[in-house]
């Protein structure tokens, strides 16, 4: 099982990036995806998540500018950021959980960088 997230870069305080999240080896039909980010010197948090019901879930300071998709025929799970801050920065890591356990499959993350 492999989970590839791409899409990260530098961008400026206020712009948008798309971040994807590829999924090899196993059909996330009957997964959660959670996204998580940590930024340096900090703990790994949950950024979002979708269940495989399709509901969602938003870290409180992202809400109402980020926005968590799947695309199960893709077997892809996005996150469209908006409005992306300097605190964003970080490098965001999906998984096939939606709590950071330990368990899961996990990506190798991509890094997002919000500075002008």
């Amino acid at each position: 099982v492999q989970l590839q997230a791409c899409g990260g870069g530098l961008v400026q305080p206020g712009g948008s990036l798309r971040l994807g999240c590829l999924v090899s080896g196993l059909t996330i039909d009957n997964y959660a995806i959670g996204w998580f980010r940590q930024a340096p010197g900090k703990e790994r948090e949950r950024v979002s998540c979708i269940t495989h019901e399709g509901r969602t879930f938003y870290l409180e300071s992202v809400k109402g500018r980020f926005t968590v998709s799947r695309d199960n025929a893709k077997n892809t799970v996005s996150l469209q950021m908006n409005r992306l801050k300097p605190e964003d920065t970080a490098v965001y890591y999906c998984a096939t959980v939606c709590a950071d356990t330990g368990s899961g499959y996990w990506g190798q993350g991509t890094l997002v960088t919000v500075s002008s």
